[in-house]
């Protein structure tokens, strides 16, 4: 069950936050591109699993597809609707691999047992970058308009997904005490133009606290999956 379950999990990072871009996103309501990304998720599954007549990937396009469209037409835009989105995704994965755990040993790749680990640690650092900065945005926003920004374009976005990036792969790699340098490191550098603005102050509080606890979860959580599968063995 854990090998289908990390090849569908990788798939839906793929579809979802690799491949679906942002144009589908803002256009997503029309049938074309709703369609469009509901033919992505089963192609991205189908290509993680090594399988392509297998009817339990159509069964989950269509749940996820179900599930975009009660977000989709409904309007919810907030972050509470995109991790309730999201969850129920997960739920959807997790249900399709209990009852069909063996699509990954039917598949193309069940003799490259290497490939699960390495899924997992794509999974796990597409959620803490790309699903990390969508999650932020939407944290933020209700604050950005009251806040002058006079940085780089993208700066804060570039900040964030660097800041992520190393707080995954200290946890990954066993040096979690590198986060608590990494937090001091910011809050120097952040010291001059937070002490001038509460309003700034608060908001940069916000965004990093946001940020990391976002990105020790998801390297958390992929830890956890990364010790229920076999271990990475490359050899040079």
């Amino acid at each position: 069950m854990i090998a289908t379950f990390t090849a569908l999990l990788f798939a839906h990072m793929l579809a979802d936050f690799v491949l679906q871009t942002g144009t589908m996103v803002r256009d997503k309501r029309k049938p074309g591109i709703f369609l469009l990304h509901g033919g992505v998720v089963l192609l991205s599954a189908q290509a993680a699993l090594g399988i392509v007549t297998a009817p339990e990937l159509l069964a989950l396009a269509l749940a996820h597809m179900i599930i975009d469209a009660v977000k989709t037409y409904g309007g919810f835009r907030s972050l509470t609707a995109f991790l309730l989105d999201q969850g129920a995704h997960l739920l959807t994965i997790a249900v399709l691999a209990a009852y069909a755990p063996g699509l990954w040993a039917s598949g193309a790749w069940a003799g490259l047992p290497d490939l699960l680990p390495l899924m997992a640690l794509a999974a796990g650092l597409t959620a803490t970058l790309f699903a990390g900065q969508h999650v932020i945005g939407l944290l933020m926003r209700p604050h950005a308009p009251r806040v002058r920004n006079d940085g780089l374009k993208n700066g804060g976005r570039q900040i964030g997904l660097l800041e992520r990036g190393l707080i995954f792969t200290f946890i990954l790699t066993s040096h979690p005490i590198g986060v608590g340098f990494l937090i001091g490191a910011k809050s120097i550098l952040r010291f001059g133009t937070a002490s001038r603005d509460q309003r700034t102050a608060e908001y940069v509080i916000i965004g990093t606290l946001g940020s990391f606890g976002w990105a020790i979860l998801s390297a958390l959580a992929t830890h956890a999956l990364l010790a229920q599968l076999p271990p990475l063995s490359l050899s040079f």
